[in-house]
């Protein structure tokens, strides 16, 4: 692949990684909106991030987008990075053990992509998770994501809407291939300590090269597609729903498992810390409460 085609499919999955947090942005400050209610509609704070380079240059950012104390949304974040420069020797080590080549002898790498958690006000409405990206070395390239969803109190409805949504966009990329990253969510996805998935699933995969990068980047953007009408209807249906104390106290402890997840296991949180991004950006996922028994 010459340099050129090459710095023009990079340019192709960093821009559309943004045309799909702006699209996103816009969905939930509307779901706001729709909400109604005495207090103010939440609006996402959008913040500039930086990664930190080794030498002090220019390694690439981002934009850290996070909504606190809506209507609908007690917590969300929409992130949008592209970072670039020569991975560390843990960064380097964590690659090679996946398999990645070359690593040892030319560890620059560039990657890009969006990174969405959201924490609901109503126990009611699930929290989701959803991140799509683009991975490039000298010597190979790749993609990965996908999207999960995390009720505390799970409506079998809105779980079947969910899964039939993904399906419906996954389909045309070839038979079994829902089932395949329904499978690698259901692995991923899950809290060995606790012996238990964190939600209920969704579709994930990771190290995505067929040798068509068109191909795979058209799965990307149509998982990228696919979660506005996975997940949009269900918060409509459920974020006026009233709630008590109990259904709060469980959204709380269910909140502790997500947490756990994310800073013991999850891999976009390990590579993010240990590459040197924006920590604060990394550890967006987070939620703003939550609670041990």
């Amino acid at each position: 692949m010459s340099d050129e085609a090459l710095h023009d499919e990079r340019a192709r999955a960093a821009d559309w990684f943004r045309t799909l947090r702006d699209e996103i942005v816009a969905a939930f400050e509307a779901l706001e909106d729709a909400r109604g209610g005495s207090a103010p509609a939440g609006r996402f704070e959008v913040t500039p991030t930086q990664r930190a380079a080794a030498d002090g240059g220019d390694a690439g950012g981002g934009l850290m987008s996070v909504m606190r104390g809506g209507r609908v949304f007690e917590k969300v974040g929409v992130n949008v990075s592209t970072v670039y420069g020569t991975l560390g020797e843990a960064a380097q080590r964590a690659m090679a053990a996946r398999g990645v080549p070359g690593m040892a002898d030319d560890p620059r790498f560039w990657a890009s992509g969006i990174s969405l958690v959201a924490h609901m006000a109503n126990p009611h409405a699930p929290a989701v998770h959803m991140n799509t990206r683009m991975f490039w070395t000298p010597h190979t390239w790749w993609f990965g994501g996908g999207s999960d969803l995390n009720p505390c109190l799970e409506y079998a409805e809105d779980t079947a809407h969910f899964h039939a949504t993904q399906k419906a966009h996954l389909d045309p990329h070839g038979p079994g291939l829902y089932d395949e990253l329904k499978a690698w969510a259901d692995e991923y996805f899950y809290i060995p300590h606790r012996g238990r998935a964190r939600g209920v699933g969704g579709i994930f995969m990771d190290d995505r090269n067929s040798g068509d990068w068109a191909a795979d980047f058209a799965l990307v953007q149509d998982i990228g597609r696919a979660f506005l009408p996975a997940y949009r209807p269900l918060v409509e249906k459920r974020m006026a729903q009233p709630f008590t104390e109990a259904d709060r106290e469980a959204q709380l402890i269910h909140r502790g498992l997500y947490a756990e997840y994310n800073l013991v296991y999850d891999r976009g949180t390990k590579f993010g810390l240990a590459t040197g991004h924006d920590a604060d950006a990394v550890l967006m996922s987070l939620p703003p409460l939550a609670k041990w028994v």
